[in-house]
């Protein structure tokens, strides 16, 4: 902490004590925990309902990749014991069933204002406040929280002719709420990331036609959903305590029997039969086969062998399988998806698959889609093409900080802050899984968890202590930067082009901004930081 005096006058009374933007995950507990301190909160949110990127993301086939036992808080074992999910992994709609549960529980809808996009926020160093315009309006407040989620900022390419398009398109990050009726239409899909692969299976039973436009491939993993035997569930409730415990020892926040071993130092059955172990118990405990899969090329490759002899054996046709197999990159250095019969979807005869790497894509024209190729006539043309990640939601608000700063302008060569949460320049600013933690490499909910807890505690330690304002050091927030990259190196994730390092979004700055040094690392780091008075930021009584 380097506290210092102010010489400007007693801040006015705020509207409010904190706006938070966003009612997801890490909205609504944000509202909670900031309530039973007493103060009076303001949650904005753009939609109509609560959700943040779950309410946005209904698509068919949309599912968490992290169990659903494990993507929920932790934080009240009330909820734990009266919510029973209903698969291994849940579905979109399950997910927004059980937010809706825990605000009604814990009554937190009123003070919710829905259909309300938050426009700008400007702080004003003489009063000490944020002033934010939502909807046409402003409000003052102490604190802001942009708790507006990583993969929430659809992306949109610039596809020559989208607008000429005569049928229908859709993006899967902006699907319509009412649904979208596909039986017996021609259907185009942009995109083979994490949306497209389960919507892909989804979708096709149902059309008439199916062409996938893939532009790389992924690799993915059988997810192997399952309904959840009333024993599991009886299971889990009683060991809940113990389970979350270790799942905040862990370094992505579930906890999948890590093998501590090298995939280098046994021998190639033994590996073959860890690789199908874990292929057959389903989920992302592929990625922990070995110790090393994600920072030795070469006992990568021993994975990305392994997956790719499955993709050629599910694919019935050897060039569609081949064209299906990624080569330009590690696996798990891109997001590794979880599919439920993607591969062998493209068995199906109404499904085809466009390889854009033998083909490029043209232009969007009246009647559907033009490659180097051929004409592909559509109904329905619907973008997979993912998000502008970590970064994109937040740039949209149009925030300005001390002395007029622009986030845009701050962050105009790639993200900066202190931890993730903290931006200098920007006091009493917090953000929630913001780029710099570890969040878009873990459980999210946990992550979610992990940074509400901690903001709740620095504002109630700012309001004893009779604190105005807090905000990250110029030269912390340069030295957790660096040290973003040190780590970042150590490993395969920026060696390849990817939604991580911003590659998907034209002009976005190509910097790779996760804490890869794991979560219940950064949990430590941020714990100390709080008892060491809060190091690393600048207080002002």
């Amino acid at each position: 902490m380097q506290p210092s005096p102010s010489l400007s006058p007693a801040p006015r009374q705020a509207d409010v004590d904190a706006v938070v933007v966003g009612a997801g995950f890490a909205g609504l507990y944000m509202l909670h925990r900031l309530r039973l301190q007493g103060l009076r909160v303001r949650v904005f949110e753009a939609g109509s309902d609560l959700g943040g990127t779950w309410y946005w993301n209904g698509y068919p086939g949309a599912r968490c990749d992290v169990e659903s036992v494990d993507y929920s808080y932790s934080f009240s074992p009330e909820i734990e014991q009266a919510w029973t999910w209903s698969e291994r992994f849940a579905s979109q709609a399950e997910i927004l069933r059980y937010l809706d549960f825990v605000a009604a529980r814990l009554d937190l809808r009123r003070d919710i204002q829905f259909d309300t996009r938050v426009e700008g926020a400007q702080y004003d160093e003489n009063t000490r406040l944020w002033t934010v315009r939502a909807a046409g309006a402003t409000l003052t407040t102490r604190y802001l929280v942009l708790a507006v989620g990583c993969l929430s900022a659809a992306n949109v390419p610039d596809f020559d002719g989208l607008d000429d398009f005569q049928g229908r398109w859709l993006h899967t990050g902006r699907w319509p709420r009412e649904g979208v009726d596909l039986n017996g239409k021609r259907v185009g899909v942009i995109g083979t990331g994490s949306s497209g692969i389960q919507l892909i299976p989804a979708i096709a039973p149902d059309v008439a036609r199916l062409y996938v436009f893939q532009r790389t491939p992924s690799f993915s993993v059988p997810a192997r959903n399952a309904p959840l035997s009333a024993e599991f569930q009886h299971d889990i409730k009683r060991s809940y305590a113990a389970r979350r415990a270790r799942n905040r020892q862990s370094a992505a926040g579930y906890h999948y029997d890590p093998n501590f071993e090298s995939a280098l130092d046994v021998t190639p059955e033994q590996r073959e039969l860890e690789y199908e172990a874990r292929w057959r118990k389903g989920g992302a405990c592929f990625l922990v086969a070995y110790k090393d899969l994600l920072v030795n090329a070469d006992a990568n490759a021993t994975a990305a062998q392994f997956v790719s002899a499955k993709i050629r054996a599910l694919v019935r046709d050897p060039a569609t399988a081949e064209a299906l197999v990624p080569r330009d990159f590690p696996i798990g250095a891109r997001r590794l998806c979880l599919d439920s019969n993607y591969y062998a979807t493209f068995n199906r005869d109404n499904v085809s698959l466009v390889d854009l790497q033998r083909e490029p894509l043209e232009r969007i024209v009246p009647t559907g889609v033009r490659t180097t190729r051929a004409d592909y006539a559509l109904d329905v043309l619907i973008l997979a093409t993912g998000f502008d990640a970590m970064t994109g939601q937040l740039l949209a608000l149009d925030i300005h900080g001390r002395g007029g700063l622009a986030l845009r302008e701050k962050w105009r060569d790639g993200a900066r802050s202190y931890l993730g949460i903290g931006v200098a320049g920007f006091p009493n600013m917090f953000v929630v899984a913001g780029p710099g933690s570890p969040s878009v490499l873990s459980n999210m909910v946990l992550s979610i968890e992990q940074h509400v807890e901690w903001v709740a505690d620095c504002i109630q330690h700012l309001d004893r202590g009779g604190y105005g304002a807090i905000e990250a050091s110029g030269a912390s927030e340069n030295a957790w930067t660096a040290e973003l990259a040190k780590l970042a190196e150590r490993t395969l994730y920026p060696k390849v082009r990817s939604w991580y390092t911003g590659a998907n979004v034209p002009g976005k700055p190509r910097v790779f901004t996760p804490y890869v040094g794991g979560a219940h690392r950064y949990r430590e780091i941020c714990g100390k930081v709080a008892l060491q008075d809060y190091r690393g930021f600048v207080l002002t009584r």
